[in-house]
């Protein structure tokens, strides 16, 4: 049963860069068990298998697989998947394609607003399909620390404070003094166990204010070794999470905010990633992530 596949870089203007990503079409009688043995064969952070929809005014179903499980939601699947269905599925008016994607995931319904011009890349934007709970801030501060290789000043800067959120994952933030520390960060396993895997952690967001490109917010790195992704280039469902950190720490006032997150750098894959939250009566009411997805590569799985 041959299946296409794409092959898509996210978060990213140009290829090579960014979170890369599979895509297989057609995938509506394909097993659970096979799907997660070609996105171990993938070997990239996320495989996206798309099906056909079930429920009327829906575009796709999509199901996601790292290498090591299967998720119920990821922003840079969702973002790379709308951009490939409407490049494929949307006609060409005066040299430009927009589109609303409608994706049933897992966590459920979530629409993309996709923009793609000729000679450019295609840029997404979906709202956040839930917003995490705050599980508590992370008082050992000496075992985060050891579990990254640093010591205890290297964490927490201004206010902010290690925190766990559940959302579509669930994931530890940490706050890193500045870039020379968060260069420094290397997986202890033995303090990893204690500080993250023990407490059912999916995956390590680090983040510090300093930057390297002048236009972004914040400077992150994502860890989930546990669930078979040692590094993340760019991850869209955690920086849904980090508005929630954001808001704690920074107490945004009212309004729409915007911050820039650059990702993936010591990865040697420069990703960037547009958040805009909404702030309404001193509530986080809405996120949205956006943004850019290049197609770089398609062939056939002979299986």
């Amino acid at each position: 049963m041959p299946l296409d596949y794409h092959i898509l870089d996210v978060f990213t203007e140009r290829a090579f860069g960014g979170n890369p990503l599979a895509v297989v079409l057609g995938a509506d009688a394909v097993s659970s068990s096979d799907m997660q043995t070609i996105a171990r064969e993938f070997n990239v952070s996320e495989t996206v298998f798309v099906m056909n929809a079930v429920s009327p005014g829906h575009t796709a179903r999509i199901r996601i697989f790292t290498p090591g499980r299967e998720l119920p939601f990821a922003g840079h699947p969702t973002i790379g998947t709308a951009a490939l269905l409407a490049e494929l599925r949307t006609p060409i008016v005066n040299g430009e394609q927009d589109a609303i994607i409608a994706l049933e995931e897992d966590i459920g319904s979530v629409r993309v607003g996709v923009r793609l011009r000729q000679g450019g890349a295609a840029f997404c934007e979906f709202d956040a399909p839930k917003l995490p709970e705050t599980v508590g801030t992370m008082s050992e501060i000496e075992e985060v620390a050891g579990a990254l290789g640093l010591i205890p000043n290297e964490i927490g800067f201004e206010n902010f404070k290690p925190m766990l959120l559940n959302g579509s994952s669930r994931y530890a933030f940490v706050p890193i003094a500045n870039l020379e520390a968060m260069s420094k960060v290397r997986i202890a396993p033995t303090h990893w166990a204690r500080a993250f895997t023990d407490r059912s952690v999916d995956g390590v967001y680090l983040y510090t204010r300093q930057c390297v490109r002048a236009q972004s917010s914040f400077h992150a790195r994502m860890l989930a070794p546990d669930i078979g992704i040692p590094e993340d280039p760019a991850t869209g469902s955690a920086a849904i999470g980090f508005a929630r950190v954001m808001h704690e720490f920074d107490a945004m006032p009212d309004g729409t905010h915007k911050r820039a997150i650059e990702q993936g750098l010591e990865m040697g894959r420069p990703s960037h990633i547009s958040l805009t939250m909404t702030v309404a009566r001193g509530r986080l009411e809405t996120v949205r992530i956006g943004g850019h997805s290049v197609r770089v590569a398609e062939g056939r799985l002979l299986i």
